[in-house]
């Protein structure tokens, strides 16, 4: 069961008991199931769950096109899919919205590809450190056998009472790891432990 459907369950249990308590008009009782069912995925109000042990994966901001050039070079942006206006000013606002809600990691990590390293940086949330093992496989520049083992370690090494730590990364990563489709911006939070995950709406 999702964390989602958890903490929907056991509002709308809980908002049931208040209403029959306390003779709630019908009217009431339908605005507050509609307030739920509309916050169905994690949202700004629910951010005051504890996020420690978790990583939050998160997507590169808006870069237009699909994969990279044919002179694809790790070393070179010129040569990469990059942010365009959209996608920086998309990178600015999440890790506004983050910092308005209170978010800290105690760790931040990128793709070594520029996207997603001027995605972490723009989100001006802390220091961004180039992790090998988020990098994409989806054109095979990298081995999805060989970044994924490297992956599963550091997500096992994560301690259940540390501070969030913030991933950014592909498409693909996310997917593989998560199971989930994600567009570019959104953030996905795991549970190594649990191996849940669920959308993050800040």
């Amino acid at each position: 069961m999702s964390p989602g459907i958890w903490l929907t369950q056991i509002v709308g249990d809980h908002l049931t008991m208040k209403i029959s308590k306390r003779n709630c008009s019908a009217r009431v009782a339908c605005a507050v199931v509609v307030c739920i069912l509309t916050s169905f995925e994690m949202s700004a109000q629910a951010l005051a769950t504890d996020l420690s042990g978790k990583v939050v994966f998160m997507r590169h901001a808006l870069a237009p096109g699909n994969g990279d050039p044919n002179n694809f070079d790790l070393n070179d942006c010129a040569t990469q899919r990059n942010l365009d206006d959209d996608g920086r000013q998309q990178a600015k606002l999440i890790g506004k919205k983050l910092r308005d809600q209170r978010v800290v990691f105690s760790k931040i990590y990128s793709s070594e590809w520029c996207r997603c390293k001027e995605t972490a940086e723009l989100l001006d949330m802390g220091k961004v450190i180039p992790f090998q093992a988020l990098n994409s496989f989806y054109e095979h520049y990298f081995s999805q056998d060989e970044l994924l083992p490297l992956l599963e370690n550091a997500l096992f090494e994560i301690e259940p009472g540390e501070a969030p730590i913030l991933m950014v990364t592909h498409f693909v990563t996310i997917a593989a790891v998560t199971g989930r489709s994600v567009s570019s911006g959104d953030l996905i939070v795991f549970d190594p432990v649990a191996g849940e995950s669920f959308l993050l709406n800040p």
